[in-house]
């Protein structure tokens, strides 16, 4: 199985990891499965979540390649990259999803991009967990880095953590 670039992705070391590019609202939060409102998540070994609140909460991380133990060579051979992710809403609130991720070259500049959403969640409809896939190839040489962002919020503007509830993330390169 290949393994995991992206540190911290589930919420057990709390925002340890994530650059926090929009923290609207009550800011962002980590919470224990189900929590309120909530659905069970498919992987017992999951046992916490980020949650958003009533205005705009994103987080990314920017992943370096080469610290992470890839070659230039390797990297130039265009191994394909899949970005995961899962997320869900209350049964009590609405709430909107997104997810970027881009193939940057050394000089962070973008040779591919994937975008999701933004996605509304209504309460009134399936609000359990979904999950996100996107693998990327044909993105030419020289990525360097890969960028992952994701977050949401609330579609009521209730304070506190009503927004989209996100775990499972995974950033991996099949070499």
């Amino acid at each position: 199985m290949a393994r995991n670039l992206l540190k911290n992705p589930n919420g057990d070391e709390q925002l340890d990891f994530w650059e926090l590019t929009e923290n609207g609202g009550d800011l962002w939060k980590v919470e224990d499965m189900p929590g309120d409102r909530g659905h069970d998540f498919c992987n017992e070994e999951v046992t916490k979540y980020f949650v958003t609140s009533f205005e705009l909460c994103l987080k990314r991380q920017v992943i370096d390649l080469l610290e992470e133990g890839y070659s230039p060579d390797q990297l130039d051979d265009q191994p394909p990259v899949t970005v995961e992710d899962w997320f869900c809403g209350r049964t009590d609130c609405g709430c909107t999803y997104q997810m970027t991720s881009c193939l940057l070259d050394e000089n962070q500049e973008v040779l591919q991009e994937y975008k999701h959403g933004p996605e509304t969640l209504y309460p009134e409809a399936d609000c359990s967990w979904k999950q996100v896939t996107h693998t990327f190839s044909d993105y030419g040489p020289g990525m360097r880095f890969i960028s992952f962002e994701h977050g949401g919020q609330d579609t009521n503007y209730w304070k506190g953590w009503f927004g989209v509830r996100l775990t499972g993330s995974s950033v991996t390169l099949g070499v």
